[in-house]
């Protein structure tokens, strides 16, 4: 590999999807479900062959930068050495240890160390492969513990498309077709101030008010239908829907209104952990600690694995074996994710995240000002992004969005598909280590499409 690769601006030379990336779609067109691509939709993705730093290379020698972290995964970029060689170096020692039965060096490692970055009463934690299993397993807990079996989610929350984690979804796209689903779950408004659920003349902070005040109202009033919540599952920053930040007050409401209700507070942190928003964890911001914590994307720097954490009370609510599975604590996981966090700290990414994402914001809303499209900026550390509307109604301008994603593809930007519930979300979650070079590039091609967009 090349050493330089990491670090460096964009190089088109085939205009992408290349010819290489269209034969190989021609066999997941052929052999693969066609739920995992957009194939079936008409569209061609593009096939990586390389990735390092914040750069990706396609199969047609197109080289990136990637200002997504390949979904908010890559914290440390892509293959970064000390991840790579830990993964080396344990694949020669052994690969798979029986979790349930047989205990390894890493995963004992990767226990003491996540003991010690959480705060008490967190303590003790399970691990898993995947982001979803992680909020099933911690739903299950929750239920174990407290004997109760509602959920309380949230509107415009995204979880995974597993069996707990999809009935806490609130998508009706991913959830149609498979009702009923885990039955207990219900959903509350969470406060979208942009697009407030109350209604364009609430102000943000009233919007926080009321969503903290009709949850309130749901918990307590005898005749709402509610009758025994085990858990409240919430995003601190919701993050499918569009990168959706909630007023300062509203994850403290709910963590007042779960500790006057005897109800625990689980915090889906999958996308948000390990530095994403400027701190090791996202609640840190909100000055609230969750019973239940759960984190995966950004933990061993695109190996799949996942943690479910909590306390020694509520965890010690579970039987022997009454959640187990085959990979969990998988040595090669456990290694990659504490080169990770080693990583974090030596590099003082969580550190980087806070300095660059002011910047980042800073720049977002200066492209604000000069287009008419972007409607909203929102964002924390290097979790940013753009809302674009169409008019001063804010209808959303989910053309224009995909045409933004479309150019800068095209111009060597990787962006993730269009997001928010509307499908006009610009979502951005560049690896940590992106230098400022490549930001300030990525973000020149952005203002290009923006204009693109208006005159087309």
């Amino acid at each position: 590999m090349n050493e330089k690769i990491g670090t460096l601006l964009p190089r088109i030379s085939v205009d992408p999807p290349g010819p290489n990336s269209r034969r190989m779609s021609e066999v997941l067109k052929d052999f693969e479900t066609p739920t995992l691509s957009p194939i079936r939709t008409g569209e061609i993705p593009t096939a990586w062959k390389q990735a390092r730093g914040a750069n990706v290379i396609d199969v047609d020698d197109n080289l990136y930068v990637d200002l997504t972290s390949a979904w908010s995964v890559g914290i440390p970029g892509h293959c970064h050495p000390r991840i790579v060689e830990a993964i080396k170096n344990q694949a020669e020692i052994m690969t798979h240890a029986p979790g349930a039965m047989a205990n390894c060096p890493t995963r004992t490692d990767l226990l003491r160390k996540i003991a010690e970055i959480v705060p008490r009463p967190l303590k003790r934690t399970h691990v898993l492969t995947t982001g979803g299993e992680a909020i099933d397993v911690g739903l299950k807990l929750a239920r174990v513990h407290k004997r109760r079996m509602e959920v309380m989610a949230f509107e415009g929350g995204f979880h995974g498309k597993t069996g707990f984690a999809l009935s806490a979804t609130a998508r009706r796209s991913y959830r149609s077709g498979v009702l009923p689903l885990v039955p207990g779950f219900f959903h509350a408004p969470y406060p979208y101030c942009y697009r407030c659920p109350f209604g364009e003349k609430v102000s943000c902070g009233e919007c926080s008010t009321q969503c903290l005040n009709y949850i309130e109202h749901m918990v307590k009033d005898p005749a709402s239908g509610i009758t025994e919540v085990a858990a409240m599952l919430v995003e601190p920053i919701q993050g499918h829907e569009g990168w959706i930040v909630p007023p300062r007050d509203f994850l403290p409401g709910l963590r007042k209104i779960c500790n006057e209700n005897g109800i625990l507070l689980m915090l889906d942190e999958i996308i948000t952990g390990f530095g994403r928003t400027g701190k090791l964890f996202c609640f840190e911001h909100f000055n609230v600690v969750p019973d239940i914590l759960v984190c995966a994307k950004g933990v061993a720097g695109g190996f799949p694995i996942s943690l479910m954490v909590s306390t020694d009370e509520i965890m010690n609510s579970w039987g022997i074996f009454q959640h187990t599975s085959t990979f969990s604590a998988n040595p090669l996981g456990c290694a990659a994710a504490l080169a990770s966090l080693e990583t974090i700290e030596k590099e003082r990414l969580v550190e980087r995240s806070a300095r660059m994402g002011q910047e980042f914001l800073k720049r977002l809303n200066e492209l604000k000002d000069d287009h008419r499209i972007v409607g909203d900026v929102r964002g924390m550390g290097m979790m940013c992004g753009a809302e674009l509307v169409s008019d001063e109604k804010k209808t959303p301008a989910a053309r224009e969005t995909k045409q933004v994603v479309e150019y800068a593809l095209k111009h060597g930007i990787i962006l993730q598909p269009p997001g928010g519930r509307f499908a006009n979300v610009l979502k951005m979650s560049p690896p940590l280590v992106i230098t400022e070079e490549q930001l300030d590039f990525g973000l020149r091609i952005i203002d290009e499409a923006l204009t693109y967009a208006e005159k087309h």
